[in-house]
């Protein structure tokens, strides 16, 4: 069994953002970020910059590729940064609740995004059901 790839949770915007975003295949996304050519211009409210994203294959290209094809865990996620990843990989925006100690992501997934988000979420994260709301799920630390 191999081990799953880790990426920063920038790279994994990065990726998402291509991959939803821009509607690349794997296969567009591993070749045009290797090559750092055709990397389109991001006007989005993340200003997304593809060039790091193509230092970052160039630097360590089987990971990058390895993490396009079978997947990623990200190394360390912040609470705005699973809403980030959720919107960007998914399309829709979840709520986002900052009071302290009660810091989460609350989200509507499908039963195949709820389990790429589970992939993807870094340790030291619960994913619960919210009760009388069907496919929403309260994403939180498990220590605070």
């Amino acid at each position: 069994m191999t081990n799953i790839v880790k990426l920063s949770q920038w790279d994994a915007l990065l990726v998402e953002s291509l991959r939803k975003g821009h509607g690349w295949s794997d296969d567009e996304i591993i070749a045009k970020v290797k090559a750092g050519v055709d990397l389109p211009a991001d006007d989005s409210i993340f200003q997304f910059n593809y060039s790091d994203l193509a230092a970052f294959a160039e630097k360590e290209p089987e990971t990058f590729e390895a993490a396009v094809r079978s997947g990623y865990q990200i190394k360390y996620n912040t609470v705005r940064g699973i809403r980030s990843w959720i919107w960007v990989a998914f399309g829709d925006e979840p709520q986002l609740e900052l009071e302290a100690g009660q810091e989460a992501v609350t989200a509507q997934l499908t039963p195949e995004q709820l389990e790429r988000v589970k992939t993807a979420l870094s340790f030291g994260w619960s994913i619960e059901p919210v009760e009388g709301a069907a496919d929403s799920y309260r994403i939180e630390p498990i220590q605070r």
